[in-house]
């Protein structure tokens, strides 16, 4: 299986492996499949794109953040990731 290594291949094989289970449940749902094999597929998609997340979230600490640290803007930086896990509530 292909694993790939960079950030943006890794973040974007994350997404296409949610895109395909996100087309499964799709398919699930029209062709009136059991509910829970549905579910179990949905939660496919929450965990690819919940790693996918993950990536994201690394890689804009290990270089965006450093980046406004280094430039001093440490309180913007902090702002900014604050205020996205205050919309997931």
């Amino acid at each position: 299986m292909f694993k790939p290594t960079d950030q943006k291949s890794r973040t974007l094989h994350r997404l296409k492996i949610a895109r395909g289970h996100l087309e499964k449940v799709i398919k699930m749902v029209e062709a009136d499949a059991y509910c829970i094999d549905v579910l179990v597929q949905s939660k496919a998609v929450r965990s690819a794109i919940e790693k996918a997340d993950e990536l994201l979230l690394e890689h804009h600490l290990s270089c965006c953040v450093v980046d406004h640290v280094k430039q001093g803007r440490s309180k913007q930086a902090v702002d900014e990731i604050m205020k996205v896990f205050a919309k997931g509530k």
